[in-house]
């Protein structure tokens, strides 16, 4: 298979990677035909996942001008996959001039990419670091020196948590980063769910096998489960919602229904 120039050397072409899957989703350019394949596959089963994902990115987008609204400059974005149009520092930046925005993704095509679209903003940078190892994250954000753990943070987890399996320790993982943030910080979340939507959890369970050959294992999670991830946290109203409910810019009402699926919410730490 030919390597193309953007791609960074030592990548297994061979293994679809999920945040080339995602990219493929949202009519991205960089990801290879096993990610497509596997993408096609997804979508067999469960055709409205690329709109899933365009209210994903639209649900970060509101949440991101909340916390610029509730005066917060700092970003860190955990799993933050390939820059698309409209990514958070865009948003933020756009919202509150001198915002600063850290990105965090364990993929090397997402850390090359990201370092490209960047390159020339003071205010934004990427680190290679996993989700799973929360220290060496915060670490490399202390020594990065653009954003401050002593003023408020927020905190994205924007479609990556149901990649954690259980035996990764997810609710330790967001835990350890909470302690780690100041007073007033935000948390903003998304996970992948059937509960509660139009999405059966056969379908679900299909998706899920799809994404065992994947660079990380895709997890559905209950709303109890989703919720364990705010302890700690206050929630902003309305609460745990499906996406298009979190303070809509336009009707729910207009929605296709399958963008109904999955749960996000935003908390804040007092």
């Amino acid at each position: 298979m030919e390597r193309p120039s953007w791609a960074p050397q030592g990548i297994d072409l061979s293994v679809p990677s999920v945040s080339r899957i995602y990219d493929y989703y949202l009519g991205g350019s960089h990801n290879f035909e096993v990610d497509r394949e596997a993408a096609r596959r997804a979508i067999e089963i469960m055709p409205g996942l690329p709109k899933i994902m365009q209210a994903n990115r639209a649900f970060m987008r509101r949440a991101v001008r909340y916390a610029v609204d509730r005066g917060v400059t700092q970003f860190l974005d955990i799993g933050s996959g390939i820059p698309t149009f409209g990514n958070v520092h865009e948003v933020a930046q756009d919202a509150g001039p001198g915002a600063r925005v850290v990105y965090v993704d364990n993929d090397p095509v997402a850390v090359a990419h990201s370092r490209a679209v960047l390159e020339g903003n003071a205010h934004a940078s990427v680190v290679a670091a996993d989700l799973r190892k929360p220290r060496s994250i915060l670490d490399s954000v202390a020594s990065g020196g653009l954003l401050d753990l002593d003023r408020p943070v927020a905190l994205l987890l924007v479609a990556v948590l149901h990649f954690l399996v259980d035996e990764d320790e997810p609710w330790a993982a967001v835990a350890e980063l909470r302690d780690a943030l100041a007073p007033g910080s935000v948390l903003v979340l998304t996970h992948a769910s059937t509960e509660g939507g139009p999405t059966s959890s056969e379908q679900g369970e299909r998706v899920e096998q799809v994404y065992r050959k994947a660079s990380s294992q895709l997890i559905m999670r209950s709303r109890a489960q989703v919720e364990r991830f705010f302890d700690g946290f206050t929630f902003a109203d309305p609460g745990l919602v499906a996406m298009p409910d979190w303070r809509p810019d336009t009707p729910p009402e207009h929605e296709d229904p399958v963008v109904f699926t999955g749960f996000a919410g935003v908390g804040y730490k007092a």
